[in-house]
């Protein structure tokens, strides 16, 4: 982009992932530390040779915003969002009065600096709770804690709270939709490049969730509605360049998860969605463009576009296959069809995962999972496959007329679930736990899954998508189409 604004640019990096990309990108790469000190120093040296006219701190995730206020404090221009705006999104309070201001609403929550202070707003609060240090970065030491014993362990094991690390806590809105949301302001105008609905549910870290763009299940009126308070909040801010904001549906009711005052993950999924080069015009922005000049039209794709997550479990030795508040995936997927269900199956093949044709399909639900399981449970055994269940999730289906054959829990004696997986039994694996003990009981099952290379999904939306698909696959979804025919 600034390249063809006439602007020499110079990238600084420190990522070995990442650094292969810039070699022929900016005119000068420098592989240093992104720290205040050395930032300072590769300015110096290169203000000896010209003008230097600003800084984008909105393409390093949370990194370089950090030290954007400090740059700014040694007479360091950043170009886009300013460093003060920054800080009224990520600073907890100052956002909070702001979302009170555009009478925004967020989950019931609160900042405790102290152990005590925290165990008193988690009682006023009430479980479930998400429960975070400020600032967190990638969903670090980030969990959803259910129970007082647990709240207990969370502050002796993952935490230490005190006035310089507050601790938050949030009330976890249950089976809520999440939904991301990319936008370009360039301090007048919003452009919203992009309105994506999670199908893992909110509490699922959105690095690590598969997301639909457009939405597959949300109305036309709630979109709309979501475009216009990231609009709103975009303007409240001050926003100059990209903003991304994380929200949570629930009941017909909108909440405000967070706001990211720069590039997203999903910005590069956005671009591939709706054929923009949303971070070249973002950038053109942080450099003095005006968002009418670029003739942007409020993107309507005729097709689906599915992003899946990439998870490295099999690398790992003993890790819990299950998603959480803590990101863990390492890369990402994209499938596209003219229908939700084929894109999702799409995307799960782009990430490895070769759902069945035919065989047992375990199915261990957690209690609020269960009713919402009966019917995908029924296009399952019309599609002929075999139910496999443990005694709480087969009653439920026994009462629903569904067929369910019972399996033991690994602790309720052998054969167990585990057994028969390892027989060769068990072709697709549906798991949701809740609480603790139930996570630990349910461990070796998962473990066993990835292990086996055993598709598994640890949510029921997941799930639900799964069993879309497999009958999707059915009826010819992944018959081969020219790329161009989505354009």
């Amino acid at each position: 982009a600034f390249g063809e604004m006439g602007i020499e640019s110079i990238m600084v990096n420190c990522n070995p992932e990442t650094v292969s990309t810039d070699y022929d990108t900016a005119d000068r790469l420098y592989f240093e530390p992104l720290t205040l000190e050395d930032t300072l120093e590769l300015i110096a040296k290169e203000q000896e040779k010209g003008e230097l006219l600003g800084v984008v701190v909105q393409y390093g995730g949370q990194t370089p915003l950090k030290i954007a206020a400090e740059l700014e404090a040694e007479g360091v221009p950043i170009l886009g969002t300013a460093p003060d705006a920054i800080d009224l999104a990520e600073d907890r309070w100052r956002f909070k009065d702001l979302l009170d201001r555009l009478n925004l609403k967020q989950p019931p929550n609160a900042i405790a600096s102290s152990e005590e202070q925290a165990r008193a707003e988690a009682e006023k609060l009430g479980f479930p709770l998400v429960l975070r240090p400020s600032y967190v970065l990638g969903g670090r030491a980030m969990e959803i804690i259910r129970e007082i014993d647990s709240f207990d362990r969370y502050l002796r094991e993952a935490v230490h709270v005190s006035g310089k690390s507050p601790l938050l806590l949030d009330r976890y809105l249950t089976d809520a939709d999440e939904v991301d949301v990319d936008a370009i302001c360039d301090g007048e105008d919003v452009w919203v490049a992009g309105v994506m609905q999670h199908i893992e549910e909110a509490g699922v870290h959105s690095g690590d969730s598969a997301c639909s763009l457009p939405p597959y299940s949300l109305s036309k009126e709630m979109v709309d509605e979501l475009k216009a308070e990231a609009v709103a909040m975009a303007k409240a801010i001050g926003v100059k360049g990209l903003m991304n904001v994380q929200f949570a549906v629930k009941g017909g009711e909108i909440y405000v998860l967070e706001v990211n005052p720069r590039a997203s993950r999903t910005v590069p999924f956005v671009a591939k969605a709706i054929g923009q080069p949303v971070a070249k015009i973002a950038a053109k922005v942080m450099a003095g463009a005006k968002l009418k000049d670029f003739g942007l039209k409020d993107p309507a794709p005729k097709h689906i576009s599915v992003k899946e997550a990439v998870m490295p479990w099999a690398r790992f030795p003993g890790v819990d296959p299950v998603l959480g508040p803590e990101m863990r995936s390492t890369g990402e997927v994209m499938g596209i069809d003219t229908m939700f269900e084929a894109a999702f199956a799409k995307a799960e093949l782009g990430a490895g995962v070769k759902l069945p044709r035919s065989g047992g399909v375990f199915i261990s639900l957690r209690e609020g999972d269960k009713a919402a399981m009966v019917e995908p449970a029924r296009v399952l055994v019309m599609l002929g496959f075999k139910i496999l269940a443990t005694a709480g999730t087969a009653t439920v289906f026994e009462d629903a007329g569904v067929p369910v054959t019972r399996v033991n829990k690994v602790f309720e004696g052998r054969p167990h679930i585990v057994d028969l997986m390892k027989n060769g039994e068990v072709q697709l694996i549906f798991n949701t736990t809740e609480g603790r003990q139930s996570h630990l009981d349910s461990y070796s099952i998962r473990r066993t899954a990835l292990d086996m290379r055993i598709p598994c999904y640890t949510t029921a939306s997941a799930a639900r998508a799964a069993i879309l698909s497999l009958r999707r696959i059915d009826e010819g979804a992944l018959e081969p189409v020219a790329l161009q025919t989505y354009s």
